[in-house]
């Protein structure tokens, strides 16, 4: 009887090394850096690094994108406001007829002048003609 419990003492580590020894490969090519997830995870910890710096550089862009469109935004604003004074400023002046063109070698800047047809003149742009002579 202890005969047969010593055999299977003996088939019992014989397996149960058996049993590690396949663990051992399988983690062994689990953790290989070449094909197995070691390997991916050294990858992907190298994707993170690097997708972290581009992240930290977009963001210092966009940063500094964003100041220099809102001083742009403030800059155009300032400028709306004067041409809207300027505009205004026009509406004061007195409707004149239209002179005749007369020559000149260099070509005049445009002018705006008032329709004398409604009520409420529009400013209209007009660019006087270049005369040949």
């Amino acid at each position: 009887m202890t005969m047969i419990a010593d055999i299977l003492l003996a088939a019992g580590a014989l397996g149960a090394a058996f049993y590690c020894m396949v663990l051992s490969r399988r983690l062994r090519r689990f953790n290989d850096l070449e094909k197995g997830m070691g390997g991916a995870i050294a990858v992907l910890s190298a994707q993170v690094d690097d997708m972290t710096r581009a992240l930290e550089g977009a963001r210092g862009t966009a940063q500094s994108t964003s100041q220099s469109l809102g001083d742009l935004t403030g800059r155009a604003e300032e400028v709306a406001q004067r041409l809207e004074l300027l505009v205004a400023s026009l509406h004061d002046l007195p409707v004149s007829a239209p002179a005749a063109p007369t020559p000149q070698a260099e070509p005049q800047a445009a002018t705006f002048r008032r329709s004398a047809a409604t009520k409420e003149p529009p400013l209209i742009l007009r660019r006087r003609r270049e005369v040949a002579g």
